[in-house]
């Protein structure tokens, strides 16, 4: 078994820099690279402000924790000495190949590529590398440091060790909030576990958003709607903070490899048209100029069904447990409450099911949305037996 002493975090984007944080944090010997110098010197003043900030709460030495990073902007001779490859770049398949591929062309002949895509297959992603044993995916959820879950997953060709070496790194990387839940996805299908989970609510979401753009209701009553949850951001925040080109490459994803039900609506559409990307430009759902946006949710739009919300999430939960990319129903819902901290499907739809099929029955009679008509496993409760 290869010991991880060197992983080249590729990307130091939010998500790069994030996992590179939490690399050196647990010891590790890290090169972050990316392509421009303006990206690696906003990623480093990134970790810089969360190590000390760490360090002025007494919980390590930002000096001795910082001396263990580099940064690179050539992949190629970055890899050279690396043991682990942790690919944090844009949601893109060709892209996401081909630095595959630089890694293993330039790398020792033991060394590992995990991707960090939140969407694409893993097998694909090694499928043309020369070294697809050693592809697999580990996908982190945002803010790195904070969120508690991450994804392992096996593409059909990764080994049995490669799958066992990324489990273990993932294992060793420390969350400052809670202890990390490791959830393994046995099988490569598009989002997963949390965001296949969770991806046909975009379909609703889309549907939603429409809905409230064309009655002129503002974002933030529409965001309101959602406050019950209590959820660390609400929808169009949460849109704005993960970028809107984003959320626009995932639909278009889905689309191809699942459903054309999944393509982005017209405000997504319209969004990214017009280059209003959220955070990072400053302007999505809302202004994001002065930092992270507080709407009002003082008012709400009274658009958003919550049962419709809670059928969908069980019937894509019964899709996963049909194509076995996970046994059980339970790592499910881990896995959901320590990427999403909400809830899972389960726990609370389990006993109503049948209710929630006849609610889903109906918005896809309303909608034509066919990809959300319940699934086999979810109309006859065999689901129950998979605890």
């Amino acid at each position: 078994m290869v010991d991880i002493k060197t992983i080249v975090v590729l990307g130091a984007g939010l998500m790069g820099n994030g996992i590179a944080q939490v690399a050196i944090m647990a010891g590790y010997n890290v090169v972050m690279v990316d392509v421009k110098q303006e990206f690696i010197d906003k990623g480093m003043a990134s970790i810089n402000k969360g190590v000390n900030r760490l360090e002025e709460k007494g919980l390590l030495t930002a000096a001795e924790v910082l001396g263990r990073i580099k940064t690179s902007l050539d992949l190629a001779s970055a890899v050279k000495d690396a043991d682990m490859v942790i690919e944090a770049v844009v949601e893109r398949m060709d892209v996401k190949k081909q630095v595959c591929k630089t890694t293993m062309d330039n790398g020792p002949s033991h060394i590992i590529y995990a991707s960090n895509t939140s969407t694409m297959d893993i097998t694909e992603i090694g499928e043309d590398c020369g070294a697809p044993e050693r592809v697999s995916g580990m996908h982190f959820f945002n803010p790195v440091p904070l969120m508690r879950c991450i994804e392992v997953i096996r593409g059909d060709k990764t080994s049995d060790e490669t799958f066992q070496i990324t489990m273990d790194v993932a294992k060793s990387l420390p969350c400052l909030r809670g202890e990390r839940y490791i959830a393994p996805v046995l099988k490569s299908r598009p989002g997963f576990i949390v965001n296949r989970l969770n991806a046909p609510l975009g379909i609703y979401g889309h549907y939603i958003r429409d809905l409230a753009y064309e009655k002129g209701i503002p974002w933030e009553q529409l965001d309101a709607d959602y406050a019950i949850l209590k959820a660390p951001m609400l929808p169009c925040v949460l849109s704005d903070y993960v970028g809107i080109d984003t959320s626009y490459y995932g639909a278009l994803y889905y689309v191809e490899k699942l459903s054309p039900d999944f393509k982005p609506g017209k405000v997504i559409t319209m969004m990214f048209n017009e280059k209003k990307l959220g955070r990072k430009t400053g302007q999505g759902f809302y202004d994001w100029s002065e930092g992270r946006p507080t709407p009002d949710t003082s008012i709400k739009a009274g658009l958003v069904d919550f049962d419709i919300i809670a059928a969908i999430r069980m019937n894509e939960g019964c899709r996963l447990l049909e194509e076995g990319v996970v046994k059980s129903y339970n790592v499910i819902d881990e896995a959901n409450m320590a990427g999403m901290n909400t809830p899972g499907p389960f726990e609370r739809g389990k006993d109503r099911y049948k209710e929630l099929i006849k609610k889903l029955e109906e918005f896809v009679a309303l909608t034509g949305k066919t990809y959300l008509t319940p699934c086999e496993m979810f109309k006859t409760g065999k689901f129950l037996e998979m605890a």
